[in-house]
């Protein structure tokens, strides 16, 4: 059975979602940052990283969210959580270029004001990071919004994907950050609302 590892508020809950969007078993184990067990012995076995999400398989260890995510497509193929990106390579790359977008740009500006230490030293460092993110957060999620703009319900179309919930982590962080409110982004705000609304979304944000 999948072993799977997470945190609450932090990028785990896409993979969290996607697995109970899936269907099928998997276990649930919690890193308490709170305790800062994420650099314990024990779990640095698992993800020498020190960081979630992590998802134990029979074939071996699964870091980062892009490639969790579409390890639960292949390994779930009859949820259909690629959407309408199975169509052709092209709509697949489009997914894979978006998770890419998110992974590289959006999650690094936030971990830039959220984690401030990993990249400088000092308050002085972590406001002007702060201070330098904080636009340009804000322009990628305009970009995000324009995409969003035709009215189409889920990132890729008509169809639910596993990029929905990579999204929400973001949408939600916003509130996090205090670069709010996120209705200054209307389509980026309904889509919030429409995947915090699912039942597998109410179950993992329910965990705390």
């Amino acid at each position: 059975m999948l072993k799977f590892y997470y945190a609450p508020d932090t990028v785990s809950l896409a993979s969290h979602v996607a697995l109970e969007e899936a269907g099928g078993e998997y276990n649930a184990q919690l890193v308490d940052f709170k305790i800062n067990e994420q650099r314990s012995p024990e779990f640095l076995k698992v993800n020498p990283k020190g960081r979630v999400p992590a998802l134990v398989t029979d074939e071996g260890i699964l870091t980062e969210t892009p490639p969790i995510l579409y390890y639960i497509c292949r390994k779930f193929p009859n949820a259909g959580l690629m959407g309408e990106c199975e169509r052709s390579s092209f709509t697949l790359a489009e997914m894979q270029s978006f998770h890419s977008f998110l992974a590289t740009s959006v999650h690094v500006a936030f971990a830039h004001i959220f984690r401030p230490a990993r990249y400088g030293e000092g308050d002085a460092a972590a406001a002007a990071m702060r201070e330098k993110s904080g636009p340009s957060i804000h322009a990628f999620f305009d970009m995000i919004e324009e995409k969003l703009a035709d009215g189409r319900p889920f990132v890729h179309g008509e169809r639910f994907t596993i990029t929905d919930p990579y999204l929400l982590v973001f949408s939600r962080w916003i509130d996090r950050a205090k670069l709010g409110p996120i209705d200054r982004f209307p389509f980026i705000a309904a889509h919030r609302r429409r995947i915090e609304a699912r039942p597998s979304t109410q179950k993992i944000l329910a965990l705390g």
